[in-house]
């Protein structure tokens, strides 16, 4: 695989207790933050790239985070893998805005 830069689209999503859940996915996102790899956060999911060896452990810990405040965690991840392609991140927002003809709102 070597230096492949891949996307990690992250959803954690503690059950039970209150429909509020910002405090506890401050926690997840400190640790992301922390890890200087870049991500964008909205409303739903987390995305986050980077290779491989370097995410999986990121979301393993994100994940232990979590779980530490809630007894019941859903963790969902979605991976685009593009052989060759780097900085993902931006590049399919841009090229989503290009065909539209102007920036949208992210």
């Amino acid at each position: 695989r070597g230096n492949c830069k891949m996307l990690f689209e992250l959803t954690l999503v503690p059950v039970g207790g209150d429909s509020h859940i910002s405090d506890e996915l401050a926690a997840a996102l400190q640790i992301i933050d922390s890890s200087g790899l870049p991500y964008q956060l909205n409303a739903t999911a987390t995305c986050v790239e980077g290779e491989w060896d370097e995410v999986m452990p990121l979301i393993r810990k994100c994940h232990d985070s979590l779980r530490q405040k809630c007894p019941h965690i859903i963790t969902m991840i979605k991976i685009e893998d593009d052989q060759g392609e780097t900085n993902k991140l931006s590049r399919n927002v841009a090229a989503v805005e290009q065909a539209v003809g102007h920036a949208l709102s992210h």
